[in-house]
């Protein structure tokens, strides 16, 4: 049975644990420049790091300037992300994406929200993402993980939408753990917390969840 405690202990209490358990959290995705990450969480989108990485390996190597994607036709970059979820739409956007890069930000990737925002198959998630990760910007991102283990956990109500979500977490911790506390939430529901059996028997914060599968 979930445990009755105030909204700051449950969220000190998670903060906590997840810290303990994955100190060093960070992101998984291989990259090696702005232009790479900013690809590479896009990609991302309902598909595994794992698989990302698989396929970015063969990407980045194939084209490793701007001027690479620019010039490469679409259905070559099809073929290379094939095994990709979402692959046809992922590539479309992707070359979309290089050519706004170049044609409106000087063929650097931009560093503000609203203009990350404005590239094709760039979404909030992927903005604040990319902006934690290679620019240090506070931020928390929400992905299926990250929601998942707030809701199951009590932090925001279960039908709190993505945006909520976010603006929920930003309330209830300080801007300096934002980055760290997304990359923890992150690994906690995708390697103990999972959508699927998750390891509800051993795990530390049982006696706050909301659906314990037991």
């Amino acid at each position: 049975m979930e445990k009755r405690i105030t909204i700051e202990e449950r969220a000190r209490l998670i903060q906590e644990t997840v810290s303990t358990l994955y100190p060093h959290a960070h992101c998984e995705l291989v990259h090696h420049n702005a232009l790479e990450l900013i690809i590479a969480i896009a990609l991302s989108a309902q598909t595994t790091d794992e698989a990302v990485n698989k396929t970015t390996a063969v990407l980045f190597h194939k084209y490793p300037t701007l001027q690479h994607y620019l010039d490469a036709p679409l259905e070559e970059i099809m073929a290379v992300i094939k095994h990709l979820g979402l692959y046809q739409n992922k590539a479309r956007n992707l070359k979309a994406m290089v050519e706004r890069i170049a044609t409106e930000f000087g063929g650097e990737v931009p560093s503000t929200q609203s203009d990350l925002e404005s590239l094709p198959g760039v979404g909030r998630k992927t903005a604040n993402v990319f902006l934690a990760v290679w620019h240090h910007i506070p931020r928390i991102a929400v992905d299926t993980h990250v929601e998942r283990v707030s809701k199951r956990l009590g932090l925001v109500p279960e039908d709190a939408n993505v945006v909520s979500v976010e603006e929920t977490l930003m309330k209830r911790y300080p801007q300096s753990a934002w980055i760290d506390l997304h990359h923890q939430l992150l690994f906690f529901g995708r390697y103990f917390c999972t959508a699927k059996s998750p390891r509800c028997r051993e795990c530390p914060l049982l006696s706050i969840c909301r659906k314990p599968q037991l």
